[in-house]
């Protein structure tokens, strides 16, 4: 080791041959609250993308589910982005928008799964296309990683 004065403190350095690693080592749970907050907004922005693709594909027509359909990709929009935003003045609102995205992606998910069996503001779906097999995976991928941001965040606290 050698001896490095800096200003009135005086420390001891490693030479370059006797690195010591377990200074350097970040804790892996530090990171996994970003993670999943990353992969849940990505996934709630996927929800939005694939409702915005089946509001033009022919769901525009369609009253009161064509309207949801914009509005729930409006809101997917703002929730992912909002959670993407890593800025430290958006920190206080990342709670409030994982629960958002986790309120719109199962609401999204049971809506789904009612039109299936019984018609949904008049309107029932009939069989699964790739979009919609798309928005299930995206859908429970949201919940799945936002409940596990909130539960780091929360126990965090």
């Amino acid at each position: 080791m050698s001896q490095l004065r800096e200003r009135t403190r005086t420390s001891t350095r490693p030479l370059p041959d006797e690195a010591v690693l377990t200074e350097a080592r970040e804790d892996p749970r530090g990171r996994a609250p970003a993670v999943l907050r990353t992969l849940g907004a990505i996934a709630v922005l996927v929800v939005g993308a694939v409702h915005l693709q089946q509001y033009a594909d022919g769901y525009s027509s369609v009253s009161t589910i064509g309207p949801l359909f914009l509005l729930n990709f409006v809101g997917a929009t703002a929730i992912g982005v909002g959670l993407l935003v890593p800025a430290a003045r958006v920190r206080p609102l990342q709670l409030p928008l994982a629960s958002g995205g986790i309120g719109l992606a199962a609401t999204s998910l049971v809506f789904l799964f009612i039109s299936e069996h019984q018609p949904l503001f008049g309107f029932q779906e009939d069989g699964y296309r790739a979009g919609m097999v798309i928005a299930l995976a995206a859908e429970a991928v949201a919940v799945v990683t936002l409940v596990a941001y909130l539960a780091t965040r929360v126990r965090r606290a």
